[in-house]
């Protein structure tokens, strides 16, 4: 029996699948004889034991491996970054804090490594690291980026600059637990990671329970990274700057025996004391990191260390695996066998991991029970009578104060001002989270409304706080909603993957395009409306356009009886008529749409579709002109058009909570039959798809947006855009023939 073989069958289970085994280290019977994390315990005792710091550096080691053989079992991933986080992560494992989140989706198998090392990945059946070989990007597997999805992770990370919201998310709703995030020096560099971060310190103060972990490697993916000639005093004095009060800043060329060339070094290049030396002090500043973040003092580790440490390659080119990087290629194999450890290291490994933090993440971390949170009692919705003028948004905002009142996790987030989207009843009532304390501007340092001055910021705390598992809500102008969108998408598609039920994520979009006259095209930009509609197909995405005060009512309240969704409502600011009752509202959100006129009579039929509230003026208009001629007018507001689409166009049944509520043939046929059907937007075309698709009319058109002006008038850049009284019933009378 060769030593390999020999190793093989020594090892635990788990281990099948590893190819290659190393001999003990030194000092391992002395310093490895027992798991530092005991049997019942949830971390090591003490930072500064050297068997902690030794064990430390075998998992960190053990994440090498492991990360770099996934990647090479499929030619395919990124084991660079993470290699150069790995004493980090291992450190806080060790400290037992395993709530880690991560802004750098390219660290995912590095995460799923540490998942397999704790058991958790044996809920969706990995057991071994054959199997994790196996399942590592594939479908109903590990995929590329990370997913809240996966068994012991908390949250996803694909798009660079958002992971620091979910830290601080977890932070706000669970005093008391570390919430490390991990930070790519690459992805530092989009510009809200610590924007959002200072915004976050300044309004809440005391609760610095998240640990910003950068990883400071010198390389982004494919070049330098934009701080990579940095010093360590400006880096310091960078995140200082940002209202962090303790940096504790490790670099791994303080302890470089090997005379490396450059200011980042490769700590698996030292000697082996060395090596240790480099460990015990990132498990020490992390442990010193973590007591100063859980005990009220703002606090970042930050671990300098070359990319690619440790795995086949460094800097940049260890980033990402190509075709030619297979299991067999001769670096690949060489970087394995430098990584590999004894069969009695990967058994102390594992029972370390599986202890860690109370036992294997999948069972322990926050976001893998439901969180409690009160049951809202009924809301106090107003029914106005159809005819008067109110305006939506306030509408609304009763709503949201009022939720806000009963629920002390409740935050709203807005960037441009409440007041400024006639919601101002929300600030006088939650008051505007601010240090300074104001009845003047309605702010005091409790307020639940959080209003950093970019949509990022807003977007991601309100979309974290979602997806942990309370009830937020997200408010925009929609011209500048597109800045916080990405991370909604995000979240979103998690939540279509989770395991559990969480709040649907509820954004409002106030001042559209044909309010915005005078301020010009700057806030004209409702092309967001496609976005929201090329999502609706993924199952979970809902764009509502309540079409009056009442329904706008009547979305909130289907909103917050919602699990596992993105809801986008869109509605004016404007006094506008109402059209509905209360039960034609909720009719028109719970089954797509309503009908809101009928004509008597009329020899033909035109049929106005409908998205939004301010473009109802202008049909309305039409629909006079029309019948004076004698034709027959019917308007349909379609309020929640994925309710229009057909089953089988929407992925209802891959997402979590799944609903395939759709609206049957014969009731669409019911509303939107005529001789001549037009669809109407004041934003995009895309909404009206799934009327468009199903419409039994021949003879069809759609009057939407094109593009911004600067105006005197809603009418004005509505006549502008062709959506006027008399350009829809010229277009009607056409189709008519």
């Amino acid at each position: 029996m060769n030593a390999v073989t020999q190793a093989s069958a020594l090892a635990p289970a788990f281990c099948e699948g590893i190819q290659y085994f190393g001999s003990p280290w030194p000092g391992f019977t002395e310093h490895a004889g027992e798991p530092a994390i005991a049997q019942g315990a949830r971390a090591i005792k003490r930072a500064g034991d050297l068997a902690a710091a030794y064990q430390t550096l075998l998992a960190a080691d053990a994440l090498r491996y492991l990360t770099l053989q996934i990647c090479g079992s499929k030619a395919s991933g990124h084991p660079g970054g993470f290699a150069s986080s790995a004493e980090a992560y291992a450190s806080l494992v060790m400290l037992g804090h395993t709530n880690i989140v991560t802004e750098v989706g390219h660290h995912a198998p590095g995460f799923y490594s540490a998942m397999f090392l704790d058991r958790s990945l044996e809920e969706m059946g990995i057991r071994t690291v054959q199997d994790m070989r196996d399942r590592f990007r594939e479908k109903h597997g590990l995929l590329g980026h990370l997913s809240g999805a996966i068994p012991g992770l908390l949250a996803p990370a694909g798009p660079l600059g958002q992971g620091q919201h979910f830290a601080m998310a977890g932070a706000l709703l669970h005093p008391g637990t570390l919430f490390p995030v991990t930070i790519g020096d690459g992805g530092m560099g989009e510009p809200y990671v610590l924007n959002a971060m200072m915004h976050f310190n300044t309004a809440y103060p005391t609760v610095t329970n998240y640990l910003p972990v950068l990883v400071w490697n010198g390389y982004s993916q494919e070049h330098h990274s934009m701080c990579t000639t940095w010093s360590n005093a400006e880096m310091t004095a960078y995140w200082k700057g940002h209202g962090f009060e303790n940096v504790y800043l490790v670099d791994a060329k303080n302890f470089d025996d090997r005379d490396q060339v450059g200011a980042y070094v490769d700590s698996t290049a030292f000697s082996f004391d060395r090596r240790l030396a480099f460990a015990a002090a990132v498990l020490q500043a992390a442990d010193s990191a973590a007591k100063h973040a859980l005990n009220g003092r703002r606090t970042v580790l930050i671990l300098k260390q070359l990319k690619g440490a440790g795995v086949h390659k460094v800097g940049a080119k260890a980033h990402n695996l190509y075709p030619a990087d297979t299991l067999d290629a001769e670096h690949i194999v060489a970087g394995l066998q430098r990584r590999a450890l004894a069969p009695e290291a990967w058994r102390i490994v594992r029972d370390n991991f599986s202890r860690a933090g109370g036992g294997p993440a999948a069972k322990t971390a926050v976001t893998e029970h439901v969180l409690d949170i009160v049951p809202l009692p009924e809301l106090p919705i107003r029914e106005f009578q159809p005819g008067e003028k109110q305006v939506p948004a306030t509408a609304f905002g009763t709503l949201v104060a009022a939720v806000g009142q009963v629920d002390p996790y409740f935050v709203v987030t807005n960037a441009d001002g409440n007041e400024a989207s006639a919601m101002a009843n929300i600030n006088q009532i939650l008051k505007i989270r601010h240090p300074v304390e104001d009845a003047l501007y309605h702010q005091e340092p409790t307020g639940q409304v959080y209003e950093p001055l970019n949509e990022d910021a807003c977007a991601g705390l309100a979309a974290g706080l979602a997806l942990f598992g309370a009830r937020s809500v997200w408010l925009s102008y929609e011209s500048f909603a597109i800045n916080g969108w990405p991370i909604v998408q995000t979240v979103t598609q998690a939540m279509a993957e989770l395991r559990r039920k969480t709040p649907s994520f509820v954004c409002m979009f106030t001042a559209g395009a044909l309010e915005q006259g005078r301020n010009g095209w700057t806030h004209q930009r409702p092309e967001i409306e496609n976005y929201f509609a090329a999502q609706m197909r993924n199952g979970n995405v809902y764009p509502l356009f309540p079409c009056d005060a009442n329904q706008i009512q009547a979305a909130y309240e289907w909103a917050l009886g919602t699990y596992n969704k993105g809801i986008a409502i869109i509605a004016s600011k404007s006094p506008l008529p109402v059209y509905t009752t209360m039960d034609q509202a909720r009719a028109g959100i719970e089954k797509g749409a309503v009908t809101l006129y009928e004509s008597a009579g009329g020899d033909r039929t035109v049929v106005f579709a409908v998205t939004g509230d301010m473009a109802l003026l202008p049909v309305f208009e039409a629909k006079d002109r029309l019948e004076a001629e004698g034709r027959k007018v019917r308007i349909v507001s379609a309020a929640n058009p994925r309710r229009l689409y057909r089953p089988t166009d929407v992925s209802w049944d891959t997402v979590s909570e799944p609903d395939n509520t759709f609206m049957d043939d014969d009731h669409f046929n019911a509303l939107f039959d005529g001789d001549v059907l037009i669809g109407v937007t004041g934003g995009p075309s895309g909404p009206l798809e799934p009327i468009m698709l199903r419409t039994r009319a021949a003879r069809r058109d759609v009057l939407a947006w094109k593009r911004g002006e600067t105006t005197a008038s809603p009418g004005e850049i509505m006549a502008f855009n062709g959506l006027t009284g008399e350009a829809m019933a010229a277009r009607a009378k056409v189709l008519l023939g």
